[in-house]
């Protein structure tokens, strides 16, 4: 989950019964493209695992001439991008088993779009409060790291659009607490990750439930989802606010599924989620948009979604600096 400079919102079109199956849906892995750069359809991994084999489908990705020549020199000439990110955030971005290796749907979206553009990514983890600055001062080519994409931010960088999300609760397996919605968390406690766009709403909902005579939100505020899972499991909060993707992801995943749940409904403040690229390097702000755009219109984008189960986030057009 991303830190708020940071957080993460959630198309409020999405409905909840679409929400509620979607946590149901088991990751899938994809097969290779085929000539024409259409993607395959995803197939169940042998393991049921919930780590998808997703290196045919990226393997298949041709260069795209076109699109490769609008790189900017100098990363046309090194052949890569360099792509800031804070990679916790599962199914966002995050490592691997061997600690090492960067994986989840946005890193497979990286690599795809690089294909396209003839060259490599080579990631660099850092906080993601300097994720902009590290943008800003040259060090990294482009950030990719669940994101929004607002108004203030574009003050400071460029957004290549690229998936909708918002906040999303999440709550013991069960349900035992009767939890239905953000009207629902008055009088319990709730945990967040410091800083991010969870614990401002959570603020600004306890505010809410006071102003209706109702009992106000106990707000715990910790340094990560691992935290916050372990508070909710042991009862000490009623409910986790997190980003869609990840509350899905974890609900699917921790204890095989019989942990947690999301509460269906209609996702909180939702938003668009941006690549970020330096407002002086439009050239790349163009070939980046580009490239997924293309990829959206060959089936791999929605491939590379569907096989990591958040396909509800899938946009039709890619636009640039969309949020608000």
């Amino acid at each position: 989950m991303q830190q708020n400079s940071t957080g993460r919102k959630r198309p409020g079109r999405w409905r909840l019964a679409a929400i509620a199956g979607l946590a149901t849906i088991a990751v899938a892995a994809c097969g290779g493209g085929s000539g024409d750069g259409a993607a395959a359809p995803a197939a169940a991994p042998a393991g049921g695992g919930a780590v998808p084999d997703t290196s045919s489908l990226l393997a298949g990705v041709q260069k795209d001439a076109q699109l490769a020549a609008t790189l900017p020199p100098t990363i046309a000439q090194a052949g890569k991008l360099t792509i800031g990110s804070n990679l916790q955030s599962a199914p966002n971005n995050f490592y691997a088993a061997d600690g090492t290796t960067p994986i989840g749907y946005e890193v497979d979206l990286a690599k795809a779009v690089a294909a396209k553009l003839g060259v490599t990514v080579a990631y660099q983890d850092m906080a993601f409060g300097s994720l902009i600055t590290s943008l800003q001062s040259g060090r990294v080519d482009m950030t990719m790291a669940a994101m929004n994409d607002t108004a203030e931010r574009q003050k400071q960088i460029d957004f290549v659009d690229y998936f909708t999300s918002g906040i999303t609760i999440m709550v013991k397996k069960g349900n035992p607490d009767g939890i239905t919605g953000p009207d629902t968390l008055c009088g319990k406690a709730v945990a967040v990750v410091q800083g991010t766009s969870h614990q401002e709403f959570a603020t600004e909902q306890s505010a809410t439930c006071v102003q209706a005579g109702k009992g106000p939100i106990t707000v715990t505020a910790t340094d990560s989802d691992t935290q916050n899972q372990n508070q909710l499991r042991t009862g000490r909060v009623a409910a986790i606010l997190n980003d869609l993707p990840s509350a899905v992801y974890i609900s699917r995943t921790a204890g095989d599924g019989e942990f947690f749940e999301v509460v269906p409904g209609e996702p909180i403040n939702g938003g668009p989620y941006g690549i970020g690229v330096n407002k002086t390097n439009t050239q790349l702000t163009e070939a980046v948009r580009g490239a997924l755009q293309s990829l959206v219109a060959d089936g791999t984008y929605a491939t590379i979604l569907d096989a990591w189960g958040v396909q509800q986030g899938a946009i039709a057009q890619v636009g640039v600096n969309g949020g608000s």
